[in-house]
């Protein structure tokens, strides 16, 4: 049999399905009792493959980015979201950009934000 070059093998692999591919080294492994170390970057690199999905995020930090002109407003906004007192809350708005919740629920960041946007703040979700 005539050896072939790794330009040779790449292009015999781009002609091969992802199922033909994992059969291949499947047997790969067990002809020479190796692992692959990364059989899904091979999977990721196919042309036409789905993207992996990302998990979907059930923790957020309610961030006060810019407090407006509305200093006031967002203190109590602050206050009445984190129950600080007034002086804390004072603070936390002076200092921002600052978290003002930290592993938040989806449905009470959102709140959170609607609640300091409505005062006035500029508010990120992280």
């Amino acid at each position: 049999m005539a050896k072939l070059s790794a330009d040779e093998l790449i292009d015999a692999f781009k002609e091969m399905t992802l199922v033909e591919l994992s059969d291949f080294v499947k047997k790969f492994e067990d002809e020479f009792d190796v692992e692959a170390s990364a059989p899904v970057a091979v999977a990721a690199a196919a042309p036409g493959a789905p993207a992996p999905a990302e998990e979907e995020k059930t923790e957020f930090d309610v961030v006060l980015s810019a407090i407006g002109d509305k200093k006031i407003q967002v203190i109590k906004a602050v206050k009445a979201i984190t129950n600080l007192g007034l002086a804390d809350a004072k603070a936390l708005v002076d200092g921002a950009p600052k978290t003002v919740l930290e592993g938040a629920k989806k449905e009470d960041a959102d709140k959170a934000k609607a609640q300091l946007e409505e005062a006035g703040a500029t508010v990120e979700l992280k």
